[in-house]
């Protein structure tokens, strides 16, 4: 295959545009933290049954992963993605006619939940291994960032709407926004660099990424990878410590970080804008933390996000009931590491499974991270309606964080670049 020579890669058209997809899915999803008030007021269902639907839709946003993953890589990114596009579209969409709780449970949950799953970070993993050999760390760490953009954008508009015109014009400004993207996907997104004559950026010949779609049945793929994840020990330490940085990242502050704020005598708009806020210094940290990936341990970057992580979850209810700087100061440290974990993790999926089948052992170690998002959603929700606070939540997620410093250090150290014969 002859390589044209051509001045800007045709990979980094697929990752801008990538990057737009996730910034909307990212910005729907945190959508339920500015409506779960809103919806309380005016349906008077409890917040531990609105976490419910919220817990479902983080629950299948990550099972969909490794299923979306093989799916991609059998019927092609592009169907794939404008498909999940057009059931993000309809699921909020419809939410503005339900009046029953499960009705929040069947749109926002499952339908949005489906859509999300084929959206999530995934995605971006697919993206990196198949368009990108050099500064693959990079742009995981940029696609990663994409989902605090969304939260920047997004937040504050979906508060100051839900506030002024009703959450139900936050519901239809999002729908919309999902189905534009739409053509845009259909005209620039190409599934492999062969598509447009090309080599994977920085390749010098094929990749085992570029060698085209599995002919196999996406189920049995994506099951194949889950068996022979959980006959490894890396897998497990992976996946539980991804399980802890969903339940202290989406699942916990995600869902609930604005009606703590509330509590506190803070408006939900400010509140917004400083879970939006979050998302600024999370673009500073995890591209920074893609950059790292590229060049130091993996394992000791994950060591340090999740200490960190810990300690500053353990001093936010503290900061809530002081003075605004303390609270700034949570924003700034907590945002730097907001999801800084997912480079460092996709690239210790890679280097252990190889790039053809990182991507989906990437999503079942996301499926992890999502159930612990579900947990920490439901859990939340639960343990305020028995004890009106969260401030056991809080001190919970800081300890399990701690832990997950300690559990990334078993992990066994890889040789950058191993493929998956070492665990064959």
């Amino acid at each position: 295959m002859n390589q044209p020579t051509v001045r800007l890669h045709y990979a980094w058209i697929v990752a801008a545009v990538t990057f737009f997809i996730l910034l909307i899915g990212a910005g729907i999803r945190s959508a339920p933290g500015v409506f779960m008030v809103p919806v309380e007021q005016e349906f008077g269902w409890s917040r531990s049954s609105i976490s419910v639907a919220l817990s479902i839709n983080l629950l299948l946003y990550g099972l969909v992963g490794p299923f979306s993953a093989a799916v991609m890589d059998r019927f092609g990114i592009r169907r794939i993605t404008i498909f999940a596009l057009l059931l993000l579209a309809l699921g909020t969409s419809l939410t503005t006619w339900m009046n029953a709780s499960w009705h929040l449970a069947l749109l926002w949950g499952i339908v949005v939940g489906l859509g999300s799953g084929c959206t999530a970070s995934v995605l971006g993993a697919v993206i990196a291994n198949r368009w990108f050999v050099k500064q693959r760390g990079l742009v995981m760490g940029i696609l990663t960032a994409s989902g605090a953009t969304g939260q920047l954008l997004f937040l504050p508009l979906l508060a100051s709407l839900a506030e002024s015109e009703g959450w139900r014009s936050a519901s239809w400004i999002i729908s919309s926004v999902a189905l534009a993207m739409v053509p845009v996907v259909w005209i620039w997104m190409r599934d492999y660099p062969r598509d447009k004559g090309l080599h994977a950026y920085g390749a010098i010949g094929d990749t085992e990424q570029e060698q085209g779609g599995s002919a196999q049945n996406p189920f049995r793929t994506a099951i194949a990878g889950l068996v022979r994840g959980m006959r490894s020990l890396d897998f497990w330490l992976l996946a539980g410590s991804f399980f802890i940085c969903g339940l202290s990242t989406n699942g916990l502050i995600g869902t609930h970080f604005i009606a703590a704020c509330v509590d506190h005598g803070i408006p939900a708009v400010t509140a917004a804008s400083m879970l939006a806020l979050i998302g600024i210094f999370d673009i500073i940290g995890t591209t920074f933390s893609g950059w790292l990936s590229d060049r130091f341990n993996s394992r000791w970057l994950l060591f340090w996000y999740y200490g960190l992580r810990g300690i500053s979850l353990m001093l936010l209810p503290y900061a809530l009931n002081s003075t605004a700087f303390a609270l700034g100061m949570f924003i700034v440290f907590y945002g730097l590491d907001w999801v800084a974990t997912v480079p460092p993790t996709v690239k210790l999926s890679s280097d252990i499974f190889g790039s053809q089948q990182g991507s989906v052992m990437y999503g079942w170690i996301f499926t992890a991270h999502q159930i612990g998002a579900a947990v920490a959603a439901y859990g939340g929700g639960l343990v305020y309606s028995m004890l009106n606070s969260y401030f056991f939540m809080f001190l919970v997620a800081g300890v399990f964080c701690i832990l997950a410093s300690l559990m990334v250090m078993r992990i066994g150290k890889v040789t950058p670049g191993a493929v998956a014969s070492q665990n064959m």
